[in-house]
C-alpha cells in the first residue's frame, strides 16, 4: 500500500484529512461493522497496518494476511501478537491471526471458508500473468461472501504534484473508472457476485468530475457457496509459507474460563460476606465509632450490589450465615449473580469450575470464609 505516498506527496493542491490510507482502513472497518463477519483475510496485507486495526473487532474470529513480501510483514508483525491485558481479561470471543507468505495468484486451503476478503491497493502491483489467475483464486476458489478491490482513480493523477505516470513505481498499471468497471463487472458477471462502486478521497470542489482518488469496487456473492462447489479443484498440498501466527486467550478456553469463574465467584462472595458481617455487628449494642465509619466508606461501592442481593435471595436456603469463626456463602446464591451465570451457563459447570479451586463445605453447596481475620481486626 502506498502509505509513503500519501504522506509525503499529497500537499500542496491536495490534502487528505485523515489521510487517504486512513480512509481505506477506515471504509472497510464500516464495512465489518455492517457485515459482522467472522472470518476476514487480507490480500496484500505489507505491514499488517489493517489487520491490527481489525482484531479490535469484535465480531472477527479469524484474521488472515497474504503477501509476496515475507520481509515486509515481519517487520510489523509483532503488532499482532496478545498484550499482557489481554490475558488478564480475556475476551469472550476467540481469536487466531495467521500471516502467510505468498502470491495471490496461487491456490492454498488455508484460505478458503472466509467471510469477507479484502485487496487494498494491490492489484495495481501485480504482473499481467499474475492478474489474470487472480479473479479464479479470489473469486473462484475462495469464493468468499464479500470481497472489497481498491485501487488508484488514473483520472485523479493530474492533481498530485509530482505523478506523471503512475504513483508508485512498483505499479504495472492503473485503471480509470470506465476500465475498472469494465473488469469488475466482467469478473462479477462470471462469478456469480454483484458489485457496487465507491471509493474515498473526495477529489477538490469544482473538479468532481474527476472521481475519487481511491476507487473501490464492493463485491457480494449472490447465492451461497454449496459444499460441491467449495469443495472442486480444492488442492492436496499448501503453496504458502506460514510465517506468523498468534492464539488470543479466549473464555472459549476452559483454561481461560476457569480463570475467570474463579475470579468472579471469590470476589461475589467477599462482598456478600462482608454485607453480611457488617450486618451483625451493627446489630451489635458494642458496635464503635470505628467500625461505623468503616462501614459508612464501604457502603457507597456496596448500596446497587446490596440491592440486587436482597432481590435475589428470596430463599432461606440461598442466604449467608456465619457458624463460629466460618462464614458461608450458598453456590445458589452465587450463581444468581448475572456474571456468574453469564460465565458458567449452568449451576454443574460452576461446580465443575471451581472444584478444587475454591474452599467449599463438606457437602459443596457453600463457599467458606474464615473470620478470625476479622475478629482481631475488630
Amino acid at each position: 500500500m502506498d502509505k509513503n505516498l500519501q504522506e509525503g506527496q499529497f500537499t500542496g493542491i491536495i490534502k487528505f484529512i485523515p489521510p487517504l490510507y486512513k480512509q481505506r482502513y477506515q471504509f472497510i472497518k464500516d464495512l465489518v461493522g455492517k457485515y459482522k463477519p467472522k472470518k476476514v483475510a487480507d490480500l496484500g496485507c505489507a505491514d499488517c497496518t489493517l489487520l491490527w486495526m481489525l482484531k479490535f473487532c469484535s465480531c472477527i474470529e479469524v484474521l488472515a494476511g497474504l503477501d509476496i513480501c515475507a520481509s515486509v510483514m515481519k517487520e510489523k508483525m509483532h503488532r499482532l501478537s496478545p498484550l499482557p491485558g489481554d490475558y488478564l481479561q480475556p475476551a469472550e470471543r476467540s481469536l487466531t491471526v495467521t500471516l502467510h507468505h505468498g502470491s495471490v495468484a496461487h491456490k492454498d486451503p488455508c484460505m478458503l471458508g472466509f467471510d469477507l476478503v479484502t485487496c487494498i491497493e494491490l492489484i495495481e502491483h501485480l504482473e499481467q500473468s499474475e492478474l489474470r489467475k487472480f479473479p479464479e483464486v479470489v473469486f473462484g476458489f475462495m469464493a468468499p461472501s464479500i470481497v472489497v478491490i481498491s485501487t488508484p482513480n488514473y483520472e485523479f493523477n493530474p492533481l498530485l504534484p509530482g505523478v506523471t505516470l503512475f504513483r508508485h513505481p512498483d505499479h504495472k498499471f492503473e485503471w480509470n473508472r470506465a476500465q475498472f468497471q469494465s473488469w469488475a463487472l466482467e469478473t462479477a458477471r462470471r462469478y456469480d457476485y454483484s458489485v457496487e462502486f465507491t471509493g474515498v478521497g473526495h477529489p477538490p470542489t469544482g473538479m468532481e468530475n474527476v472521481g475519487f482518488c481511491t476507487q473501490i469496487g464492493v463485491f457480494v456473492r449472490k447465492y451461497p457457496q454449496t459444499g460441491e462447489s467449495a469443495q472442486s479443484e480444492k488442492p492436496t498440498e499448501a503453496v504458502y509459507k506460514t510465517v506468523f501466527k498468534a492464539v488470543y486467550p479466549s473464555l472459549k478456553d476452559e483454561k481461560y474460563l476457569q480463570n475467570a469463574v474463579v475470579s468472579e465467584v471469590t470476589f461475589t462472595a467477599q462482598i456478600i460476606k462482608q454485607s453480611l458481617l457488617d450486618r451483625l455487628m451493627s446489630e451489635h449494642e458494642e458496635y464503635n465509632d470505628d467500625c461505623t465509619e468503616r462501614k459508612s466508606k464501604f457502603q457507597h461501592s456496596m448500596n446497587c450490589f446490596l440491592e440486587d442481593l436482597g432481590k435475589l435471595v428470596v430463599e432461606k436456603s440461598m442466604e449467608p450465615f456465619v457458624d463460629g469463626n466460618v462464614v458461608y456463602i450458598p453456590l445458589t446464591t452465587i450463581f444468581s449473580f448475572p456474571k456468574v451465570n453469564r460465565l458458567c451457563g449452568t449451576f454443574e459447570k460452576l461446580r465443575k469450575l471451581i472444584a478444587g479451586k475454591v474452599t467449599l463445605s463438606s457437602d459443596g453447596s457453600a463457599v467458606m470464609f474464615n473470620t478470625e481475620h476479622e475478629n482481631e481486626e475488630n
